[in-house]
């Protein structure tokens, strides 16, 4: 008898687990809705920045600014982006993963990190590569404000030489149940606009130069922000599959105890019959 009880105990337990999965994927999936609304939005806004700002840099004859300045890569900066909460499958474990291999493969003499979550921050606070900085809780109340802190903060340290580039490693959400990892250069921004012409001539109030000084930190900003609305919809995606995958594993635990307890408890009662009729039999 008491190992029906531990079963039951058991089954119990693992019912009490898959509500709270179920609740939890219900949570994710609300979440990114919200998310993926978000992004979705953030995109031809991301695109329409770019072709302006490719078509302003082709009325500039001799370009020349600091967020262009390329130079060797000695030091650099390298944002890591994960999630604040676990219980997301193999969401940051990749970014991680990403990350550390980025750092393996190229000749950087120095590596700061940036942290931009509490797991990247947990994970990189004990290991030897020193954290410039950290950013938790930023996708709490995640916000164009907020990316424009970090870009400002970055550029400051690229300007003044402190750093020589600057690259971010994020999730990209491809779909519910995909989620690519990039690594990214943000600074010094590449010269993607050098090729691009076109017929359209506009006239320009103030100069294209202004007018591109102006538009290079904002390309910062909205990169990074962009990057964090990725990460914050292929965070929730990942949440809510590994949700669902634990309660079918729950299920199907279930399932199996269920049986393993009408198992003992079939062997119990034919057992007390065998021992009953044993007993008619020998009074008799």
């Amino acid at each position: 008898m008491a190992n029906t009880i531990d079963i039951r105990r058991r089954i119990r337990s693992v019912k009490n687990t898959q509500q709270i999965t179920k609740a939890m994927k219900m949570v994710s999936a609300a979440k990114l809705r919200r998310a993926q609304d978000r992004m979705f939005a953030a995109r031809p806004y991301a695109a329409a920045l770019r072709e302006v700002l490719s078509s302003v840099a082709t009325r500039v004859a001799e370009l020349e600014h600091p967020l262009l300045e390329t130079r060797e890569e000695n030091k650099v900066l390298l944002l890591v982006v994960s999630s604040d909460k676990g219980l997301a499958g193999a969401f940051n474990a990749n970014v991680i993963k990403a990350a550390m291999s980025a750092i393996h493969e190229h000749n950087w003499t120095s590596v700061e990190l940036l942290p931009i979550g509490k797991k990247a921050n947990d994970f990189f606070r004990r290991r030897t590569i020193p954290i410039r900085r950290e950013a938790t809780q930023v996708f709490q109340a995640l916000s164009l404000e907020t990316a424009r802190e970090i870009a400002t903060s970055i550029s400051e340290d690229f300007t003044a030489g402190r750093v020589d580039a600057v690259y971010v490693a994020y999730n990209e959400f491809k779909s519910v149940i995909a989620q690519t990892v990039r690594v990214e250069r943000l600074l010094p921004i590449e010269r993607a606009w050098d090729e691009v012409t076109t017929a359209i001539e506009y006239l320009y109030e103030p100069s294209p130069e202004r007018i591109l000084s102006e538009l290079l930190p904002k390309h910062i900003e909205f990169q990074l922000y962009r990057a964090l609305l990725e990460s914050a919809a292929a965070e929730q995606g990942a949440r809510m599959a590994a949700m669902e995958a634990a309660t079918k594993n729950a299920k199907d635990m279930i399932d199996h105890l269920t049986l393993t307890y009408n198992r003992i408890r079939q062997a119990s009662i034919t057992k007390e019959i065998i021992e009953i009729v044993s007993g008619a039999a020998a009074a008799g």
